[in-house]
């Protein structure tokens, strides 16, 4: 049995992700963005006593909370770094610390709890095809000079996703880590008409976190319905890694282990 916490997941895939490590006998760590969607979880999840760690990743005083939560229950065996939030708003929103609000959940939150939750044995960052259409850039990530477009702005935090998945794997070598698209599938994320198997969506995800197959256990890989894929070449210049680490530790202020 592992011990998985899963993030941002009261709704969505998350969710599914996480009911399924149940069903496969796992220990999960569930997250909510508040009470009540933790409220929620406990109507929802069977068993009806999930254990749950809450915080707003818009919110950096508010991601250190979950990790602290997170490292109070124990060492977890695997993080999924589900949470996210899409493309479909008119205009550039900013997070309770200013920052871009995609870039600062897709991407910032995900980097924070990286470094702050006690190293698990496997790490899997969510993304999605969308990525290949990312601007391998750092210039103006917060979106300030740029005329707003959510749908590039999505693009790019799923492109930074996949950097930080591979970069993470290059720097901890101890750890698998990889990054996960789940589909264009019909979540309120994804939307009514989106074409692919909603069921598949989170299956690769959680069998990454605790499969023994040996393919399971492998790092550095963009997977898709369990089958590996090419991501953005991009993604493999560990000198754009390490800079989207450090941009992400200045913003942060909080330093990558090791």
């Amino acid at each position: 049995m592992a011990r998985v916490l899963v993030t941002g997941s009261s709704d969505g895939i998350g969710l599914m992700a996480g009911r399924l490590l149940l069903q496969e006998g796992h220990e999960v760590t569930f997250h909510a963005r508040n009470e009540e969607r933790a409220a929620d979880l406990h109507r929802t999840v069977p068993g009806g006593d999930p254990i749950v760690v809450i915080g707003d990743l818009a919110s950096l005083e508010q991601t250190h909370s979950v990790a602290q939560q997170a490292n109070r229950i124990g060492r977890h065996d695997a993080v999924i770094h589900n949470a996210g939030i899409g493309f479909r708003r008119p205009g550039r929103e900013t997070s309770e610390d200013g920052h871009e609000l995609t870039f600062a959940v897709n991407v910032l939150a995900a980097y924070v709890l990286t470094a702050l939750i006690d190293r698990p044995g496997r790490l899997v960052y969510l993304s999605s095809g969308m990525h290949q259409g990312g601007t391998p850039s750092l210039d103006d990530v917060e979106w300030t000079r740029r005329r707003w477009n959510g749908p590039q702005a999505y693009s790019d935090t799923k492109l930074f996703d996949v950097e930080l998945a591979f970069g993470i794997a290059r720097r901890w070598p101890d750890v698998l880590s990889n990054a996960v698209e789940p589909g264009w599938v019909a979540t309120r994320m994804g939307g009514p008409g989106a074409p692919d198997d909603l069921g598949a969506a989170p299956v690769t995800q959680c069998w990454l976190a605790v499969s023994e197959d040996p393919e399971a256990k492998t790092t550095s890989g963009y997977w898709y319905h369990q089958q590996r894929r090419d991501a953005h070449p991009a993604t493999s210049d560990p000198r754009f890694q390490d800079e989207l680490i450090e941009y992400c530790a200045s913003l942060s202020g909080v330093l990558l282990p090791g």
